[in-house]
């Protein structure tokens, strides 16, 4: 099963709500009026799009159809996936894996699955043949670096870890040494999801990514946000605090087959200006799939 298809049964509740919703904006309008735009705009509100985005995608619509002068709703239809695309294309949405090794910061709170996507990740790349080392540094969440073990042992790539409470920017200097020492191509390094603070979130951050550039200072880095597609609005709250706080490079948003909330990807990827990397589907390690903007809007519209 292709990407398409994956996203398109993954996005089932979002698409059936939207249908509900947009299907009867472009059939229950024979012309393209104010009162079109006004549906149109609650519709992708309702899916989560949020009202920023949700008024810039109406307002492109608007200019679209004055433009190329769209007579049915069926052509704006069309206008308005091309629009859709074109907000979730805002950069590059392959890993920059081009340095031997490269790092894989991985952030975002606890309970949005982001133990579960280092070990799809993991399980991905080592069937790309890739040699994996994984680094348990979320040493505050009881079983995290147990977790990441089971992964390990599915995946088939190395793990470094400590003991529960141990200072993660030590197990990171340990992972990154041993990482050396196996000539391994990708870390994949696990992080806490919440300390008593933001201030304390950050200064941990902030430490570990000191730590991985005085060891590792040509290396590419992305630092993978990891959000609950479920959370909806709630998603883009998270995701903006912690693009302050650790210059996030790449999003995988998880779960979007348990929410009819889908159009949060749009809303993330328009808002933050940083690209969606993967979009999780299911319980499989396939599940979690590389994200592809015109397929993706296509499966929703």
């Amino acid at each position: 099963m292709g990407f398409f298809d994956k996203i398109k049964a993954g996005l089932t509740k979002t698409r059936e709500a939207l249908s509900d919703t947009l299907g009867s904006v472009f059939s229950g309008f024979s012309e393209i009026d104010d009162d079109f735009y006004d549906e149109l705009e609650e519709s992708l509100i309702l899916a989560d799009l949020g009202v920023d985005t949700s008024v810039k995608a109406a307002g492109l619509l608007r200019k679209a159809v004055r433009e190329q002068h769209l007579k049915t709703t069926e052509e704006a239809r069309e206008a308005l996936k091309n629009i859709l695309a074109d907000m979730l294309s805002v950069g590059d949405t392959a890993l920059n894996l081009s340095t031997h090794p490269s790092v894989i910061l991985v952030i975002g709170v606890n309970g949005v699955g982001k133990t579960t996507t280092i070990g799809k990740i993991a399980k991905q790349l080592v069937g790309q043949g890739k040699n994996v080392m994984l680094v348990a540094a979320d040493t505050f969440r009881a079983a995290a670096a147990d977790q990441l073990e089971i992964w390990a042992g599915r995946s088939g790539a190395s793990i470094v870890r400590q003991h529960e409470g141990a200072d993660p920017a030590s197990v990171v200097y340990d992972g990154i040494q041993s990482a050396k020492a196996k000539d391994s191509d990708v870390i994949l390094i696990d992080t806490a999801g919440r300390l008593h603070n933001k201030t304390n979130l950050m200064n941990e951050l902030n430490k570990i990514s000191r730590i991985v550039d005085r060891e590792l200072p040509d290396a590419a880095k992305e630092v993978l946000l990891v959000l609950d597609g479920t959370t909806g609005q709630n998603g883009l709250i998270q995701a903006k605090q912690f693009k302050e706080i650790a210059g996030v490079t790449a999003i995988a948003l998880t779960k979007l087959d348990g929410t009819a909330k889908g159009g949060i990807v749009i809303a993330v990827a328009d808002a933050l200006q940083i690209p969606v990397k993967f979009v999780g589907v299911g319980e499989q390690a396939e599940d979690l799939m590389p994200f592809e903007a015109k397929a993706f809007v296509e499966a929703l519209i």
